[in-house]
């Protein structure tokens, strides 16, 4: 099984790097951007078959490693392999 993580910012809390990328995309023409947040996108291969299991393997990962919650909020998608 393939497990596929968005992090993102939560709302509310201030993104330089989305920002430094829409003035730079405003820069470059593309004047229709509005906001920009940036975040990350990981992908992680699990030898399970469970998705139940799976989907609690990743949450403990995002929750102990991958994110950090106080500032970010994550979506996981999983995916048969």
């Amino acid at each position: 099984m393939k497990a596929r993580v968005i992090i993102t910012l939560k709302s509310g809390v201030l993104d330089p790097q989305g920002q430094a990328s829409q003035n730079t995309l405003h820069h470059l023409g593309f004047d229709s951007v509005g906001t920009v947040r940036q975040g990350k996108f990981i992908e992680i291969d699990l030898n399970e078959s469970d998705e139940t299991k799976a989907k609690e393997k990743v949450e403990a990962m995002c929750e102990q490693l991958l994110a950090n919650t106080v500032i970010e909020k994550y979506d996981i998608e999983l995916i048969a392999a």
